[in-house]
């Protein structure tokens, strides 16, 4: 048996307990675990949107436009007589797909990055770094306002945007795992039978660097979420007649609607404020999970 080979087995075994222990700790954590169960709940309600709705989230019908909550519509109608339940649980797609395909990007620009900065260090090193100060330098809500005003709002504009704005979060965390990591006997031993930078990084950095990065990854869901949410409250995020949380709450824009057509904005405004509360408090309990402190 090589002597990379012989380091793999070693790391497996020595990780089986620690992850163990990390499953324990958040399942003994109500708050995640709720939070868990909700937005499962949610993604079976977005998945299953149209037996459950029972209605066309685009079907006009103008003589019964803004009614209330009734039998037939259990979050009554828009301005347009559409079936606002309807449209809530066609929109938890979008904006869930939103979510988790920015923070998806995002993380995996940052692994890469960040790995291939910490293993190779040097000019590598200090170019991925500066880049990642100048991401964070930016307030991300305007630039991604002033992309989507360029190239034109639509759904794979808004990934791409909010996604390039949240890599480096996870890219200073893979970085820091693979400075911890480069100089430990394991990775030395891989490195002199002739391992390259990718294969360090696909065996030793990315499995290291899960817990934190997967924690990382939550948060970004939540803020991508509410990110999508307010460009589509702008304008400028997913466009009719496509029904996301944020383009339903543009009816809230009219104080007359806020005050006397209620069900128009508050159920896309708890869709979006109890998912991304959900979210954070995942992302909370898996920090405390892997937290070593904590075992």
């Amino acid at each position: 048996m090589t002597i990379p080979a012989v380091a793999d087995e070693v790391v497996e075994v020595a990780e089986a307990g620690p992850r163990r222990g990390a499953l324990r700790r958040f399942r003994r954590n109500p708050a995640a675990v709720a939070s868990l169960t909700l937005l499962f709940l949610v993604v079976l309600a977005a998945l299953f949107a149209r037996p459950l709705s029972g209605h066309d989230p685009n079907q006009i019908d103008l003589l019964a436009a803004r009614a209330a909550p009734n039998g037939e519509h259990w979050l009554g109608t828009d301005s347009t007589g559409r079936d606002v339940l309807s449209r809530l649980l066609f929109a938890g797609r979008v904006s869930l797909g939103v979510g988790i395909a920015s923070a998806a990007l995002a993380v995996v620009i940052g692994t890469v990055l960040g790995g291939i900065a910490g293993l190779l260090g040097g000019w590598v090193d200090g170019l991925v770094m500066r880049a990642a100060d100048v991401f964070m330098s930016f307030p991300s809500l305007v630039v991604i306002v002033v992309i989507a005003g360029v190239l034109g709002p639509s759904v794979v504009t808004m990934i791409i945007a909010i996604g390039l704005f949240q890599w480096p979060v996870c890219g200073r965390i893979v970085r820091g795992v693979t400075l911890s990591l480069r100089e430990q006997e394991y990775v030395l031993a891989s490195r002199a039978t002739g391992a390259g930078a990718l294969w360090l990084l696909r065996r030793h950095i990315i499995p290291a660097a899960l817990p934190p990065v997967s924690v990382a990854a939550t948060l970004a869901v939540a803020q991508a979420i509410a990110l999508e949410a307010t460009l589509s409250f702008l304008g400028l995020g997913v466009q009719p007649p496509a029904a996301s949380w944020g383009n339903m709450l543009t009816d809230a824009q009219s104080l007359t609607v806020i005050r006397s057509e209620p069900w128009l904005w508050v159920s896309p405004g708890v869709a979006v404020a109890l998912t991304v509360l959900a979210v954070n408090f995942i992302g909370d309990g898996l920090r405390d999970a892997v937290d070593p402190r904590q075992s």
